[in-house]
């Protein structure tokens, strides 16, 4: 791709929200999308990349998202830099195509606009399956790990301190039904 092919891409995907500054960079500023496009000193390589959260929130989900990387990202990448969590496409300038170059803003936009959820969600499961793995060790049911729950719930252990009864009980709805949807599975 030359640098006019990069922006008149950028330009039919976001119009008017392109700032170029050809021939080695353009940023993209529009409904909470921030893009930066850049090229290498030689511009040989080209580089995409979104923000997507700052790193000390995205570090509890650090093996989530390498996960992530390795096996859904496809040619995007999470990657942490000056203490920020972005989303990353690299490609070899020459052999880039505008439709490739296109899937991928796509990917990084998905990418920022999930932001922590899916790695909180896979963190929360992993989590959920341990406690079921304990339970099931020390010979506890459905029934009574629910009721060992919502103890802790009541003694503070667990959950907000603020928390009011709807609130908890919310919360022990969401723990009765992914500890449902998950017991019965191999762990």
């Amino acid at each position: 791709m030359t640098p006019q092919e990069i922006t008149d891409t950028l330009k039919a995907l976001f119009g008017n929200a392109v700032e170029a500054s050809e021939p080695e960079s353009w940023q993209v500023e529009a409904d909470n999308v921030r893009l930066l496009v850049l090229l290498s000193e030689d511009q040989s390589w080209l580089r995409s990349l979104v923000s997507i959260a700052p790193a000390q929130e995205a570090l509890p989900y650090l093996e989530q998202l390498l996960e992530t990387n390795f096996d859904e990202t496809q040619e995007t990448r999470y990657a942490l830099y000056q203490n920020v969590l972005w989303g990353v496409f690299q490609h070899n300038r020459a052999s880039l195509t505008p439709e490739d170059f296109k899937a991928a803003i796509a990917r990084l936009l998905a990418l920022q606009q999930q932001g922590l959820s899916v790695s909180f969600s896979r963190l929360a499961e992993t989590q959920i399956r341990q406690i079921i793995q304990v339970a099931k060790l020390q010979g506890q049911s459905l029934e009574a790990t629910l009721q060992t729950l919502d103890r802790f719930y009541q003694e503070g252990v667990m959950g907000e301190i603020d928390q009011d009864a709807s609130q908890r009980e919310q919360v022990l709805a969401a723990w009765r039904y992914q500890l449902e949807r998950l017991w019965n599975e191999e762990i």
